[in-house]
């Protein structure tokens, strides 16, 4: 039986620090913290506005974790040009607005064909594994295995925000069948956004699920029970998933 992997996104270890405008907590110390409890890779995200992650952490974490560094990035000339320099593991395209909290929704790769081809072309020219970070709609998925990606990452933040549960019901219909269709077209298929303790269980469950992207719920947590608990309970809860599946 495949373990599903488990990306621990440190931004809002960043976050807290950037709120001072200081030196700590430092991302790196939690980055080595989460490998140490089980996570099997760390994400990151460098926004153009550098609102949390920055460049020095991205070199710093580069040179220091043991296990794998997922790069999310919008697809622009700077993000381009930082990877192929930096050489992470794994870049995730994804969407990027000024005014958002946080990412609100997967790219939309019809609409933006050409750009992320030229993007998922060059990150693999670098060596890079390139992940979309994308909405269940099976088009969008299949549009992303054709222009050459990698991956997918299904956006679960509509199962996660469901505010019933016929709600749920429904997103996570959805989650099941865009990750159906990734499989069908030879993509690795990760998922991640809002997933929490309560929640990750369904998602862990679905047979061809690679890797799960898990961050707010594991540093909010952390803030009552200490990172590496809150990383090794997240652990216990996606294995125990997977064992009945």
């Amino acid at each position: 039986m495949k373990r599903v992997l488990l990306g621990v996104n440190i931004d809002h270890v960043a976050t807290l620090r950037q709120a001072r405008a200081g030196v700590e907590p430092e991302p790196v110390q939690a980055a080595l913290l989460a490998e140490q409890a089980g996570a099997d890779g760390i994400t990151v995200h460098l926004r153009e506005d550098r609102r949390h992650i920055v460049d020095r952490d991205l070199e710093v974490l580069k040179a220091t974790i043991q296990t794998r560094l997922n790069l999310e990035m919008a697809a622009t000339e700077e993000m381009l040009r930082i990877a192929e320099g930096l050489k992470p593991e794994h870049c995730c395209l994804v969407p990027e607005r000024a005014e958002e909290i946080t990412t609100e929704g997967g790219l939309d790769v019809l609409a933006n064909y050409d750009v992320l081809k030229e993007a998922t072309e060059r990150l693999q020219a670098a060596g890079i594994q390139v992940s979309i970070f994308i909405d269940t709609q099976p088009e969008q998925i299949e549009a992303a295995a054709r222009l050459g990606a990698d991956a997918v990452e299904i956006h679960t933040g509509h199962y996660a925000k469901a505010a019933t549960p016929q709600e749920q019901e429904n997103a996570f219909r959805l989650v099941r069948e865009g990750l159906d269709v990734g499989l069908e077209n030879g993509l690795i298929v990760n998922a991640g956004h809002g997933l929490n303790y309560h929640n990750v269980h369904a998602i862990a469950r679905l047979p061809g699920i690679n890797e799960l992207n898990i961050g707010h719920a594991i540093v909010a947590r952390s803030v009552f029970m200490g990172l590496p608990e809150a990383v090794g309970r997240m652990r216990e809860l996606i294995d125990q998933a997977v064992l009945m599946q």
